[in-house]
């Protein structure tokens, strides 16, 4: 059997390993570096910088090197041609690369997305999170228009490198998909930390160091050094030649079924080109999912389990249900703040919450929310629980070591 993959970011490249960790033969396509851009403009530079007290450009290209010679070991298997260049679709499996055509047994469309813009005057001024990651200096004052995952993340990074930073948000509330308690609680953290943030803020244009914004049918304008467009990513489907390819799509992306197979039998597409959940672990499973298709075996992996993490400062963290998506069900609410947690309060990091919700009925854990430290990590025992349907009965039963952050999520789990 042989694969084509387009696309050599962590679904692509983690889908070749897998298939040919199974024997199966891979081509894998990619127009731009090893690791798309979750290593090299995303993911990991940004969590670089969340380590640096100022910029360090040299820091953050050796790390990407790093990272990049793991996945190119991790690629030089006989069973995987690497192939540099831009696809485009033939029909069916078919793909040409420069002139060049190749044929497969199946094709998976792994191509991510590119930054997003408001249709505004002057949007061009400004920098995406590409441009923002290559700044060499640390601007005075810095404008993030969006307070989703991107903006605030830079918001926080750029507060912390010393510049005067202000968010503009066109949503009630930063991270607007995000629980709605714990995005108030993050907008409260990060506020105490010097950081202007404009909700219900809609941003009409910008004219070199001015953003213009309206608010409540009133006008206000904010100076700034550097202006950074954080609204969001959309599906990159311009070069992929879908239309001839014959293959279902809409500006919000490439249309699959559970499987991720597209509407072309034995071709899938998964990650961020099929606008759903932008985030590198969905595109990897997704990539499994798919493979598990082509070689007709199941799994159990449940993509309405995922955890998320955004590495402000406080970082903050979630998995399952939001308390606003419990509509129609009776819960039962628990929250712990870390101001209560021992290792919390020994170490300096004493500003941080967790919430759980479960049913009241059975008790199953429906959904848990942290701010604080660590919460990236303690995220994971709560993914945990929610797939596997743990009630609070038997989660509050697991013995903790103390003293530890973790303790928290205990805590709130004794509290539902």
């Amino acid at each position: 059997m042989k694969i084509i993959i387009i696309g050599a970011g962590p679904g692509g490249y983690e889908t070749a390993a897998e298939a040919a960790s199974r024997g199966i033969e891979v081509i894998l396509i990619s127009e731009g570096p090893l690791g798309g851009t979750c290593l090299n403009e995303g993911c990991i530079p940004t969590k670089a910088l969340c380590s640096m007290s100022s910029p360090d450009l040299e820091r953050k290209a050796e790390v990407i090197a790093q990272l990049q010679a793991g996945i190119a070991q991790l690629m030089r298997n006989k069973l995987i041609t690497m192939v540099q260049g831009r696809a485009k679709l033939l029909g069916g499996c078919n793909v040409e690369v420069d002139g060049i055509q190749y044929s497969a047994d199946a094709l998976i469309i792994a191509t991510g997305s590119v930054s997003a813009s408001l249709p505004i005057p002057g949007a061009a001024e400004a920098l995406d999170s590409t441009g923002m990651l290559n700044l060499d200096h640390v601007p005075s004052r810095l404008c993030v228009i969006g307070g989703g995952v991107i903006g605030l993340e830079f918001a926080s990074i750029y507060r912390k490198f010393g510049s005067e930073v202000t968010v503009l948000e066109f949503c009630p509330n930063v991270l607007p998909r995000f629980d709605i308690d714990l995005s108030k609680r993050l907008k409260a953290a990060l506020v105490r930390r010097g950081i202007v943030i404009e909700t219900s803020a809609r941003v009409t244009e910008i004219d070199g160091n001015t953003v213009r914004w309206t608010k409540n049918d009133k006008s206000f304008e904010t100076e700034a050094d550097c202006v950074l467009m954080a609204v969001g990513r959309r599906p990159n489907l311009g070069s992929l030649n879908l239309d001839e390819a014959g293959i279902d799509y809409t500006p919000k992306g490439i249309k699959v079924d559970a499987n991720m197979q597209t509407n072309v039998p034995g071709v899938y597409a998964i990650g961020d080109i099929t606008g759903g959940m932008m985030l590198a672990h969905v595109a990897s499973a997704q990539g499994r999912r798919a493979l598990n298709h082509i070689c007709g075996e199941q799994d159990g992996i449940d993509f309405s389990v995922v955890p998320a993490a955004v590495f402000t400062v406080p970082e903050v963290a979630t998995v399952g249900k939001t308390e606003e998506e419990c509509v129609g069900i009776e819960i039962k609410v628990g929250k712990a703040n870390y101001r209560a947690n021992g290792k919390a309060v020994a170490s300096g990091q004493s500003d941080g919450w967790c919430k759980v919700l479960a049913d009241k009925s059975s008790g199953r854990i429906l959904g848990v929310h942290i701010m604080g430290a660590h919460a990236s990590d303690i995220i994971h025992e709560a993914a945990v629980l929610v797939a596997l349907g743990v009630n609070t009965k038997n989660a509050r039963d697991i013995i903790h070591a103390h003293p530890t952050l973790s303790e928290v999520l205990l805590a709130a789990i004794a509290a539902a």
